[in-house]
């Protein structure tokens, strides 16, 4: 054992040498030392001995102690300890009671190989798993932002870099494609997530993330850094294309102008970041229908249609502008899409008009056939702005009345042959829930009307885990790229004007059901 004072300060030297190394608070390495002698002593005195270790902090004394219990009846001599043995070994502290702790010094020994060596691997794994933690701490902190390392090598496509400390990794689908990285390259990246792994932390970089583009727009224009202009949303097509929008807090100032910079230096800055990946910069609008506009740029709109409900637009434009709006493998409407977080449906004029008369014709149609009325009455309700029979139902006669040719006595009629056919639609929509063998789980779902239950029937979705499935996309509709040209994917449910909200939600809640175990 240590036995001269030399030898017990040079513990505590040891002790603060290895902090400051690891950056490692030093109280936490005499822990592990008192911990690995405690280890070491179990070997000397027996495993079946509570054996304890305590290091003086001031000279480095070491005392080696049995930790007993004291009990009424002392059953294991190892670990427990009678009263009046307790008051004996405590002379000059009387004050102790059953379940209380006390120590029982143990003679110094010198280490034998075997022990010192456990001792030291106690030492090792707690200093190890102390610097694990406070590198964890360190990064955690920095999650969210710009980290800047030097690529130390490359491993199946993905890059690790060198971060000082530690090391980072960004996997091959989040760099830029076609990017040359090589080892030793100096690297900037996104820090996407950091995370607890068995062998230490692990930090996880993106250059591919829109918040990459978003940080570096931050880092370049001081605007944007002192608050004066925010970043309200960003999409990119990794070393292609990407939109960022902005909105200036000050009106008088243009935040379009700021993050282009005088002659383009601040937005070329971060396109030779991005490996010249092409950057349009829009104009944040409170209004859905101008800020459409502006992200589809260079296509010139000609009218918006705007559905805040489905969060859904219709974009009419010329022939000629058509191609420009929708993009090179419909790069640009994805973009905008991602962007204003809204379903963009880019048609020409005359599809717009065709599209209109023959929604009309269906909803007059519908309340012809199902209430019974003349072609010019449903023609008048459908003008009206009345969409469906639930729209019928839930109106009020005062609503109905003011339209130019409903009288009151129509009117009451109207409402309640909407509730009937109503009742009978349910009726019938429920029996034919059963006749398709729905699984009670996914009828009782909740958020899923009688309505929406019978579509999915219909599709064969008729197990709660065969929706949890499905993706939000096939319940409300998306557009795909087919061989260069935009083409729309009807959606399950898309009828029933789901959000994306609403559909995520619906498909999250399935999924905790059927995966929770």
């Amino acid at each position: 054992m240590l036995n001269r004072r030399s030898d017990k300060l040079e513990l505590l030297r040891i002790a603060e040498a290895v902090a400051i190394e690891k950056s490692i608070d030093k109280e936490l390495i005499i822990s592990s030392m008192e911990s690995g002698i405690a280890k070491a002593a179990k070997s000397k005195f027996g495993s079946e001995n509570e054996i304890k270790v305590l290091i003086n902090r001031e000279n480095g004394d070491i005392g080696i102690f049995r930790k007993l219990i004291i009990a009424e009846k002392p059953e294991n001599s190892n670990l427990e300890i009678s009263l009046d043995q307790a008051i004996e070994l405590n002379k000059d502290n009387d004050g102790k009671n059953i379940g209380d702790e006390v120590l029982q010094p143990l003679p110094s020994f010198d280490f034998g190989r075997i022990a010192a060596q456990t001792a030291k691997q106690v030492i090792s794994s707690n200093v190890r798993e102390a610097e694990r933690e406070r590198q964890f701490n360190d990064f955690i902190d920095k999650k969210d932002t710009i980290l800047s390392g030097i690529v130390k090598r490359l491993e199946f496509g993905n890059v690790i870099a060198d971060l000082g400390r530690t090391e980072a990794i960004i996997q091959k689908n989040e760099l830029i494609p076609r990017e040359n990285i090589k080892a030793g390259d100096r690297i900037k990246a996104y820090c996407l997530d950091v995370r607890r792994e068995p062998r230490g932390q692990q930090i996880f970089l993106s250059r591919a993330h829109p918040k990459f583009m978003e940080k570096l727009f931050v880092q370049e224009v001081p605007e944007i850094y002192d608050g004066l202009i925010e970043i309200k949303s960003s999409a990119r097509d990794p070393g292609s294309r990407a939109k960022i929008c902005v909105k200036a807090k000050d009106t008088s100032l243009d935040p379009v102008g700021a993050c282009v910079g005088m002659r383009g230096s601040r937005v070329q800055a971060v396109v030779n970041e991005l490996q010249g990946e092409k950057i349009d910069i829009v104009n944040w609008s409170e209004d859905p229908a101008i800020l459409v506009s502006s992200a589809l740029s260079p296509a010139e709109v000609q009218r918006v249609n705007v559905d805040t409900e489905r969060r859904k637009l219709d974009v009419i434009l010329t022939d000629e502008n058509l191609s420009k709006a929708i993009g090179r493998r419909g790069q640009n409407v994805r973009l905008a899409t991602k962007l204003l977080n809204y379903e963009i449906n880019i048609m020409t004029d005359q599809e717009d008009s065709e599209k209109r008369q023959i929604e009309f014709k269906e909803k007059t149609d519908n309340f012809v056939k199902n209430l019974e009325l003349d072609e010019t009455l449903g023609q008048l309700l459908v003008a009206e702005g009345f969409s469906s029979i639930d729209d019928i139902k839930e109106s009020s006669v005062d609503s109905l009345i003011k339209i130019e040719g409903i009288e009151e006595e129509t009117a009451k009629e109207l409402i309640e042959r909407a509730k009937e056919f109503y009742q009978k639609d349910q009726i019938a929509i429920n029996n034919k829930i059963k006749e398709l063998g729905l699984e009670s789980e996914l009828i009782n779902h909740k958020g899923l009307t009688p309505g929406m239950l019978l579509t999915l029937g219909e599709q064969n979705i008729l197990k709660l885990s065969d929706f949890a499935d499905l993706s939000s996309d096939e319940l409300t509709g998306a557009y795909d790229v087919v061989k260069g040209e935009r083409v729309k994917i009807k959606g399950y449910l898309e009828e029933f004007a789901l959000s994306k909200e609403e559909s995520d939600e619906l498909i999250m809640s399935a999924r905790e059901k059927v995966y929770k175990d």
